[in-house]
Order: C-alpha cells, then structure tokens, then sequence
C-alpha cells in the first residue's frame, strides 16, 4: 500500500461521502476504493469511517486523521505546483460543470491550446443547466454564472459579462427600436423560462432598477433555443453578453436599451470547501481565466 496515495484516496471519499462516487470519478470499481480504506485502517490500526447502507460518518480517530490528512495532501499538491513542469507537471482528468452553450461557445473552442500547455491533463465537462453538487457528483470545479447561493463553496472570480437586449437589424426594421424599457410592451419578446415561469427582465434606472415582464409567442428553458429565435428575427432578448458576443460584433444583431444596462454578471469558478486545491484543477482555472480575459464579453 502505498500511503499517501492511499491518504489522498480517503480525503477524496471524506470529501465525496460516497466510495461509489470516487470510483465513478477514478474509473475503477468501488471495491477497489474499499479494500484500499480498509488496508489504511489495518496500517493505522484505527477505523477512520462507519458505513451503512445510507450513510459515511468519520470516527474519532477518522477526523483526528482527516485534518492531518487535508494538510499533508495539500502540502504535497503546493510543493508539486512550486516545481513546475521541469520536474511534476499536473497531470489527471478535471471534471469541470458547465452550461451547455456556455461551454461549446466560449470552453471547447479553446481547449486544444490548454491540452498543448498541459498534455497530461485530460478534461471532462458534465454538461447541465444549473450547477449541480459538485461533492455528490465528484466535480473537481464548476463554471457558475450569477450570484452563489452556498456558502460552503470556495470561488473565484474569472470573468463577467453584461446583461443586453438584443435583436437583429430585420426586426428592429420592422417593428422599431425601443427607446425605454416601458417601450417593451409594443415588442415581442423571446422569453427565458425555467422551469416553465418567465423570468422578468430588469434594467438601472435613475434611481431604482425598473422591471418589466416580458410578454412573446416563445419562451424557452433553452438558451440554444433563445440564440435561435432571435436570429430568426422573433423578437428582442434580454440575455448575458456572452450568448450573443460573436453576433452584436459582426452587426447580425444589435444592442438596445444600452443607457438602462445593469450591472455586470459574475462568472465564478466554484469548488468544494475544505479540499486542496490540485494542481490539475489549479492551471485549468488559470487557463480560463486568461483566455475570457481576452474576450471583451467576459473580461474583467
């Protein structure tokens, strides 16, 4: 048994509260994760853990080991990255959550480079439309649009993006350009609705944010769906910059509304609290914060 592998195995199932999803995200069996805990206790001559069939709670001595563990593994991970590539590069797999057009516009295009960089480290994007738990599903970082809601994530902010109403010139043509947000109600919207309830637009006023309930034909939980409709000249959008960033530059659609833009959006790369931070995980981060940095719809 190797020790310190077998040490940063059990952070991970500490971490994770499930042996199965360690194994899921390790590619192997999850007797294999077992027998490996099972030959640390036998070293220590200590239960470290208490199974059931529903749950993984740390013993004493577990949590005694637990915080020595966390400390040494991350030492090792920090004395790796301090190297550099002449010595330990990072290697491994990162399983990054993404949405899904967020990730094909603005993630994939870009990852050949960050595989040139990083030839050891392979990528997985668990594509969904929220982020989802990260410890549950053995998510090393998620890419989260917005304000974070747990506390109990770590993040960094690696970008922003405006929030614009947008429709192509044919549309604009035909139905006119709204000059206020109260000009709105004239105009077929395409329509964000997760989970079946519209999302209300809001924009800066003088002196409070004025919103307004988008009323159209269409409304989707998709946002594939929304770049669709609006280049199909169905209406004017109010969506994240990044959606639409090739578009509003090439002039295939066009911003409106600007003098009433709202703040900025937070894009943040979040992780599970109380784990190390791996190299493997660590240069991806870096990575996509530089390359957003050179798009002017992400830019800090």
């Amino acid at each position: 048994m190797d020790r310190f592998d077998a040490m940063s195995l059990f952070v991970r199932v500490v971490d994770s509260g499930s042996f199965s999803a360690v194994a899921r995200t390790l590619g192997v069996g999850q007797p294999a994760i077992s027998k490996q805990i099972a030959a640390l206790e036998a070293h220590l001559g200590a239960q470290l853990l208490q199974r059931t069939s529903r749950s993984l709670t740390l013993t004493e001595a577990g949590h005694d080991f637990y915080e020595s563990a966390v400390r040494v593994v991350s030492d090792v991970e920090a004395a790796e990255s301090r190297i550099g590539r002449g010595r330990v590069a990072p290697s491994g797999l990162v399983r990054a959550n993404v949405t899904p057009v967020f990730g094909r516009l603005h993630i994939v295009p870009r990852l050949r480079e960050f595989f040139a960089r990083y030839p050891g480290v392979s990528v997985e994007l668990v594509v969904t439309d929220h982020l989802v738990n990260l410890v549950e599903e053995g998510i090393d970082v998620g890419i989260h649009n917005g304000e974070l809601s747990d506390s109990s994530l770590i993040a960094r902010k690696i970008a922003q993006t405006p929030i614009v109403t947008v429709a192509t010139p044919a549309y604009l043509a035909a139905h006119g350009e709204p000059a206020t947000p109260a000009e709105l109600e004239g105009h077929g919207c395409v329509i964000y609705a997760p989970q079946g309830t519209p999302s209300p637009w809001w924009f800066a006023g003088r002196f409070d944010r004025i919103t307004h309930q988008p009323k159209g034909a269409f409304r989707t939980n998709d946002a594939e769906q929304i770049r669709a409709a609006v280049l199909a000249d169905m209406g004017l959008s109010h969506t994240p910059g990044w959606l639409f960033a090739s578009e509003i530059a090439s002039g295939a659609v066009r911003e409106v509304l600007k003098d009433y833009a709202r703040p900025k959006l937070s894009i943040s790369a979040v992780r599970p609290g109380g784990r190390f931070l791996a190299s493997k995980v660590r240069v991806f981060i870096d990575f996509l914060a530089e390359i957003f940095a050179e798009e002017p719809s992400l830019k800090l």
